[in-house]
């Protein structure tokens, strides 16, 4: 299938230099939709999409993946792929591409802004103000300078953050479970609880995994410094929500900011669900960490780039489910197959028999397993492109395969 051919569906109004870099790489039909779709809508509009490209609402589940006949990649234009049911999209032989470091600033300097907010109470302050009152005292109002800024999970966000937060004179700390070369004169701490018990404010940057689900509860809260501030840009999952409310109602806590929640409004109409709303100085933002016109400026074109790349070359490089593999450009008499098959014994081995005896000549391959499939690139002549593309599909454990031209 030609580029033109294809059938882009961007969802959740994904950035302008998305369609731009899509378009200037061949893609002209491009659909988009400015709201994410569920349940029977999502399926219909997949069911007549070659790439489908999301931010955080949209869910492609099993049941949605498997309805999608044509589905040939997905683009999560964000940081996180768990909205994407990644280990049916491998066995469908669907790459998922993502975002990993282009919103990174823009995370960083909200929770800088966010820690200034909380030790000076400026959201109090401001609505007490905007209510007919003023509060102008000292009491409860404290610098960064000084203060020690405890960062769970020191990887590209956390360790930006770091930066910043030492320009304003702050200490940090980190942990992370793997062994993380510090910025400037930032600290690693031995575990968890050392960060809870040293921190003026601590802030969580960690993916969603089983092994981060519910870290911060009533204990990790008691562990906290009397007074300090907790926030939350990471994942939803991440916090026993109740557990903060009763640690900030208590006073033992001095205040909070949470970008992200465990269950989140399905669009800007619907309220959020959170007993932390109403509470003294606590923060409370739509997940929009990465929502800054540079970010999803950023974000557009790196994602629009891995998916143009892997449809018209099979470069899967940063691909979250997928081998990642990249072959030099093709001569112009040449044709790429990509072939995506079951990680079985036996395939490349029967597929240089077959080509072997249909006198098919291979002038570059390249093969690369992960998990449960393998995938393999091949350049041939063009006189040999469709004969192979034939014999191919024949091998056993064969989940998709395509000529790239």
């Amino acid at each position: 299938m030609a580029t033109q051919d294809v059938r882009v569906l961007l969802l959740e109004g994904i950035h302008q230099n998305a369609v731009d870099l899509l378009k200037n790489n061949g893609f002209s039909q491009i659909k988009q939709i400015n709201s994410a779709l569920e349940g029977e809508e999502l399926k219909a509009a997949l069911a007549k999409a070659d790439i489908v490209g999301v931010r955080s609402r949209t869910q492609l589940t099993k049941e949605i993946l498997e309805s999608a006949p044509h589905l040939r990649a997905v683009g999560c234009f964000c940081i996180g792929t768990n909205q994407v049911d990644l280990q049916t999209a491998q066995k469908l032989g669907i790459p998922v591409f993502n975002a990993p470091y282009s919103n990174t600033r823009s995370v960083a300097e909200l929770v800088i802004a966010e820690t200034i907010s909380l030790l000076r109470g400026m959201t109090d302050k401001s609505h007490m103000v905007h209510t007919g009152k003023w509060p102008k005292k000292a009491q409860g109002s404290y610098e960064a300078r000084g203060k020690t800024l405890g960062i769970v999970g020191y990887g590209n966000i956390g360790s930006q953050l770091s930066v910043l937060a030492e320009s304003l004179g702050m200490r940090v700390v980190y942990y992370d479970v793997e062994s993380k070369l510090p910025m400037g004169n930032a600290e690693p701490v031995r575990n968890l609880d050392t960060l809870l018990q040293e921190a003026d404010i601590v802030t969580l940057h960690v993916p969603q995994l089983p092994s981060t689900k519910n870290m911060m509860t009533k204990r990790e809260f008691a562990l906290m410094k009397e007074g300090a501030m907790f926030i939350n840009a990471a994942r939803g999952h991440c916090v026993v929500i109740e557990d903060l409310y009763e640690a900030l109602v208590s006073r033992h806590l001095g205040g909070a900011a949470l970008d992200v929640f465990p269950v989140e409004p399905k669009n800007n109409e619907e309220a959020l669900d959170c007993p932390l709303r109403g509470l003294p100085n606590v923060i409370l933002t739509p997940h929009i960490g990465g929502s800054t016109q540079e970010a999803q400026a950023n974000i557009g074109t790196e994602v629009a780039g891995k998916l143009s790349k892997y449809l018209t070359a099979g470069t899967t490089t940063s691909a979250v489910n997928f081998p990642e593999i990249s072959l030099p450009q093709a001569p112009a008499d040449t044709y790429r197959l990509l072939h995506i098959h079951h990680n079985q014994p036996g395939v490349l081995a029967k597929v240089i028999s077959l080509f072997a005896e249909h006198n098919i000549n291979i002038c570059a391959q390249s093969l690369i397993t992960k998990g449960e499939i393998g995938m393999l690139l091949m350049d041939l002549t063009v006189s040999d492109a469709q004969v192979a593309l034939e014999k191919i599909r024949q091998v056993e454990g064969t989940i998709r395969t395509r000529l790239l031209s």
